[in-house]
């Protein structure tokens, strides 16, 4: 399927700039802002959809954060969380 595909895509896209825009934590996993993310200029050109690739991260158990909805402005200061690998 090319929507699963494009999904897969952008979830690796958006894992691959953890490293550059959050900081690694004890456990191993990596936090940056909500904010670091949707400001990030290289993720705005590549991704189409910020929030729905954070959505299926979400979903899939590799992101976690507080809440139910990121909106930009109000949750800017919002701990986005990529989960480690097993």
């Amino acid at each position: 399927m090319e929507v699963t595909e494009g999904v897969e895509k952008d979830l690796a896209l958006l894992i691959a700039a953890f490293p550059r825009l959050g900081t690694t934590n004890v456990d191993g996993s990596i936090s940056t802002t909500f904010g670091r993310i949707i400001d990030d200029e290289e993720l705005e050109q590549q991704l189409e959809s910020l929030v729905g690739t954070l959505k299926a991260g979400r979903k899939r158990g590799l992101l976690a954060w507080e809440g139910q909805v990121l909106l930009k402005g109000l949750s800017e200061p919002a701990l986005v969380t990529l989960t480690p690998a097993p």
